[in-house]
């Protein structure tokens, strides 16, 4: 090695935890993997964010708290104050559930209730624009997916639909450097037997039973585990690369 020449820095990657029981599973197995410098906040325990300029990307975790009732919480507004930085700085964020509704909300979209509450494993396809998005290159057009959410975000003024379902119209979306995907690829099929049982009302609400729900993500499980991989690699990718919101988009932004 060259006296002048210095190692790499490894990638530093913040994740924003928002419920105990949902972390980010395979994206977090991956990133051990790829030896990514990773730490986790807690943010539902309270647990402060650091300032954004530390770190190369975040990836935004779920909750069953819907982002239009963050004002009830005080740690998901200073969560969501933190996001706005984040994208203004051209940062690379990776939304996943309710982090994908937060984000949209933030970049001036709205989050609603769906009209079908989603639980269990079904397929989404790529639109136009997600077939030639960084984030989804080497994806098939259509794909499964494991889903858990009442809501749905409708895509930002500006942002650009990556992929659609049947039951929810809107499953991911680009806006700038913030990416954000309803569904769950990280989940196996040991976490969906553990959301069952921790949500358990919720399978009553849409009909299903711990089983099946268990079920559906075990046939899926080895599919979407190599979708997963390539998901966070190439949002690993995406580091590095500017991609600050235009100026004119910065006043289009919803307010906390």
């Amino acid at each position: 090695m060259s006296r002048c020449s210095r190692p790499l820095r490894r990638p530093q990657i913040l994740v924003l935890q928002n419920c105990r029981e949902e972390g980010i599973g395979l994206y977090g197995r991956r990133l051990a993997e790829k030896d990514i410098g990773l730490r986790t906040v807690q943010v539902h325990r309270g647990e402060p964010i650091p300032h954004a300029e530390g770190w190369d990307a975040v990836i935004v975790g779920g909750t069953p708290v819907s982002a239009n009732h963050i004002h009830d919480h005080p740690e998901l507004v200073q969560e969501a104050g933190f996001l706005k930085r984040a994208v203004d700085q051209g940062r690379p964020v990776l939304g996943i559930c309710f982090g994908a509704q937060l984000l949209a909300r933030l970049l001036g979209g709205t989050v609603r209730r769906n009209p079908v509450k989603e639980i269990g494993t079904a397929p989404v396809r790529l639109t136009a624009a997600g077939e030639s998005d960084p984030l989804f290159q080497g994806f098939p057009k259509c794909f499964p997916v494991f889903q858990w959410h009442s809501d749905a975000f409708e895509v930002p003024p500006w942002g650009m639909r990556l992929a659609a379902g049947w039951e929810c119209p809107n499953q991911g979306f680009r806006l700038g450097s913030a990416v954000g995907v309803q569904f769950h690829l990280e989940v196996t099929a040991r976490e969906a037997e553990r959301w069952a049982r921790c949500y358990a009302d919720e399978l009553l609400t849409a009909g299903k039973s711990r089983a099946r729900v268990t079920r559906e993500c075990r046939e899926h499980e080895p599919r979407m585990a190599e979708l997963a991989v390539l998901l966070l690699d190439n949002f690993l990718a995406s580091i590095g690369e500017k991609s600050v919101a235009p100026e004119s988009l910065q006043g289009s932004r919803a307010s906390i």
